[in-house]
């Protein structure tokens, strides 16, 4: 018999959030407790945000259902050791999709597996090989994860960072945001020792060390962090500029594009639109993510991207072979 009230309220919601419906005789048992207390249980979950729905009939029972916002889970030690995997398979290489958000889940799991689940996550992860992955730079997850809590915490980061050319140098820096771009990672901060903001590609950096002391973040001088990258692109000399011609509405176009990107101009009243941009990942990467929009397009500029998309719809028309 569970007595400790928190303790069997964590037992009751760890059951609710298996996919089925529990019937009330059935929780009493597996609880030690009575019927009245399980329904005063169930109405503690509900006051705490948990939908919990109770339905009639043989079939009936209590099941936890989808509600208007994201209560806390509460997950075995199988499922937590699976999704920090999942996590950090995917926070390793800047997969498209995999975010800041993904990667603040991941450092906020890990921030609370105990030590026993974090040596099985670091275990399987060494015994695993992608089949798939990010064309990109891999990064170690626990530099993401270092970064992320840094920027949700907004605590001074420290960090040893190399240069294009090569040259190292030591940073201490106001961590404001991390951006994938589909190939990379960046760390958009304020670097006090330069007293000016900065863009940081996190394959570049090693040692990330987040000091503890806080900071009143500052006033991003864009409109977004992503936004920010796109002009700090812009103003590097390994980036080129873009010009493509869609035959889509921009609402269209943006739903679809990465922000970073930037936003097309509408065209044609509207009707078409037109992106011009910088970027400094290879015109191959850029192709393959044009393709895979969905949208017919024009590439207008550079002609290295024209020739690009050239061979690389020949090459699938020809992979189709004869319709």
């Amino acid at each position: 018999m569970t007595t400790d009230t928190p303790a069997r309220l964590l037992t009751l919601l760890s059951l609710l959030q298996t996919p089925r419906a529990w019937p009330g005789g059935e929780l009493s048992e597996r609880l030690g407790v009575s019927r009245r207390t399980v329904r005063r249980d169930i109405d503690r979950l509900r006051e705490l945000g948990y939908p919990v729905q109770a339905s009639m009939g043989a079939d009936g029972g209590y099941r936890l259902v989808a509600g208007k916002a994201m209560p806390p889970l509460v997950l075995d030690d199988e499922e937590a050791v699976a999704i920090a995997v999942g996590l950090r398979a995917g926070a390793g290489h800047a997969v498209e999709g995999v975010d800041e958000a993904s990667v603040r889940a991941l450092a906020k799991l890990e921030q609370v597996l105990p030590a026993r689940l974090r040596h099985r996550v670091t275990t399987l992860q060494a015994a695993t090989t992608l089949l798939t992955g990010g064309d990109g730079p891999s990064i170690a997850p626990e530099t993401l994860t270092v970064m992320a809590s840094a920027v949700a915490a907004r605590e001074l980061l420290r960090f040893a960072y190399r240069a294009g050319d090569g040259t190292t140098s030591r940073r201490v820096t106001e961590p404001y945001r991390l951006v994938s771009t589909g190939r990379r990672w960046y760390l958009v901060a304020y670097d006090l020792d330069r007293a000016a903001w900065r863009t940081f590609r996190v394959d570049r950096v090693s040692e990330p060390f987040a000091t503890g002391a806080r900071f009143a973040q500052r006033e991003l001088p864009a409109g977004s962090a992503a936004e920010y990258l796109r002009r700090s692109i812009r103003r590097l000399g390994d980036s080129y500029e873009v010009e493509i011609a869609f035959a889509a509405p921009t609402a269209v176009v943006s739903a679809r594009l990465p922000e970073w990107l930037g936003k097309p101009e509408p065209t044609q009243g509207g009707a078409e639109c037109v992106l011009r941009t910088a970027v400094s990942d290879p015109v191959e990467w850029l192709a393959v993510r044009l393709a895979m929009l969905g949208l017919d397009f024009r590439v207008r500029s550079p002609e290295q991207l024209v020739q690009c998309v050239r061979e690389l719809g020949t090459r699938l028309v020809g992979a189709a072979g004869d319709t």
